[in-house]
């Protein structure tokens, strides 16, 4: 009996994977490599063009204008409890973070007197400690650590924490609101990773959940994870331990969730939205 419920319950993620559902909608085009949604307080959505080292803004009003320049190459944005946006400037190896007249300040460059790689994508904790992979595309002939690794440090105490050692090329990254579960795409190994976080920069309980190209991801009042994938998003329901997965026109970088409407970002430079 047991045998059989196992079958039965594997034929069902087979079925709950290959799934289609949802209804997208090109909003913006023309650019080079969209990445990086995230939205203020005000519905305002900011996204990255990395070739050009650009951030935009859309409006909620349909208004798109550049909001920053010459951000060393910006990659994942997320904004704090203050409202102000951080990001993961990777061409300059650093975490910024901008106040809101866009002015600049380097929060970190560097873990034990070594530059970081080229940080990609971060995610600010409950606690206001940020989370952030270090992973490297392209040319590693200059990199001074290690590897690429996951770490986590906050602001204010100055104190940076290596959290996860043991990937090949960590990629997208978010945690739960009550701060107690981190998501980790290990783009390298094309794993789909669950931790536990026991305290913050404390992670236990490694968890595989999916084996496959992915890359960022966010996350649903419910506590669905939304994970871009090949000409997909797959949408990951952590109570039922299942995924659906989501077709799409584009190669997806990364995702965003907001108020029930979900942006995608693409290698085509375009911005494409659920919910039409």
């Amino acid at each position: 009996m047991k045998k059989t419920i196992g079958i039965f319950a594997s034929l069902l993620m087979m079925f709950a994977v290959h799934a289609q559902e949802g209804k997208f909608v090109k909003v913006l085009d023309g650019f080079r490599f969209t990445e990086g949604p995230a939205m203020d307080a005000e519905g305002n959505l900011y996204f990255t063009e990395i070739p050009e080292s650009l951030i935009h803004m859309y409006t909620p009003g349909g208004e798109l204008s550049v909001y920053l320049e010459n951000t060393g190459g910006a990659n994942g944005l997320y904004f704090d409890e203050e409202g102000r946006l951080v990001a993961c400037a990777g061409g300059d190896r650093e975490i910024a973070r901008y106040d809101s007249e866009g002015k600049r300040s380097v929060l970190l460059d560097e873990f034990e007197g070594k530059k970081l790689n080229s940080p990609n994508d971060l995610w600010i904790d409950p606690a206001g400690g940020i989370y952030f992979t270090d992973p490297r595309y392209g040319s590693e002939e200059n990199l001074e650590l290690d590897g690429m690794h996951v770490y986590y440090f906050h602001p204010e105490k100055k104190k940076v924490i290596q959290v996860i050692d043991d990937m090949k090329k960590p990629n997208g990254i978010i945690g739960t609101p009550d701060g107690k579960t981190l998501y980790v795409v290990d783009n390298g190994a094309r794993e789909f990773f669950r931790y536990t976080i026991r305290r913050p920069g404390k992670l236990t309980d490694k968890n595989l959940l999916y084996e496959d190209g992915t890359d960022g991801m966010s996350i649903d009042d419910q506590g669905n994870i939304y994970i871009t994938a090949s000409n997909a998003l797959l949408k990951y329901n952590p109570r039922a331990g299942t995924f659906r997965r989501m077709p799409l026109e584009v190669n997806p970088t990364n995702v965003l969730w907001n108020e029930g409407v979900l942006w995608v970002t693409c290698h085509e430079g375009e911005i494409w939205k659920s919910g039409e």
